[in-house]
């Protein structure tokens, strides 16, 4: 029988993260994160640290790299042939894009340098090999419903349904 005590974080229920990151001394990122609790919908160094926290409970969270976005990988730094972009498409450097494999697999990465005939094209995260800092404080919890346990993330977060959304028809 599944536990139904919503006093603390625990497996299959929704927590809201009031969170304010810092990297390098540095504050990248602030705000308001509903998520599934032990359904990988945040990285595993935050999501392990909020275990067992209470409503109103704040805490200081240091995750290393590799419990967050993964260290840095040299080999995902590819160079692509600008032939492979269609003639219209705008190559910007720093810009982000998605790009598609011969198996369909799709890749987000960003622009990071540009020559005559080929693109740069960084695949890491823009936050790997980087250490995070949080303050997390745990303002809600409550029971996931058995469709957001089932689809694995809350009925009104569809970033991990994939590159299309909802249209994928998971959360409908």
């Amino acid at each position: 029988m599944k536990n139904s005590n919503t006093d603390f974080v625990q497996d299959d229920l929704v927590v809201v993260l009031d969170y304010t990151l810092t990297v390098d001394s540095e504050e990248v990122d602030a705000g308001i994160l509903p998520y599934l609790h032990g359904h990988n919908n945040i990285i595993p160094g935050l999501e392990n640290a909020l275990n067992g926290m209470k409503i109103g409970e704040t805490k200081e969270v240091f995750v290393k790299a590799a419990d967050a976005y993964g260290e840095y990988d040299e080999e995902a730094v590819l160079n692509i042939n600008r032939d492979s972009f269609p003639q219209d498409f705008e190559i910007k450097l720093g810009h982000p894009l998605r790009v598609r494999d011969d198996q369909g697999h799709v890749f987000s990465g960003t622009i990071t340098a540009l020559a005559q005939d080929t693109i740069e094209l960084d695949l890491n995260h823009p936050m790997a090999g980087k250490d995070l800092h949080f303050k997390a404080t745990i303002t809600d919890i409550r029971e996931a419903t058995a469709e957001e346990i089932a689809h694995g993330h809350i009925a009104s977060d569809c970033s991990s349904c994939g590159s299309d959304g909802c249209s994928s028809g998971c959360c409908g």
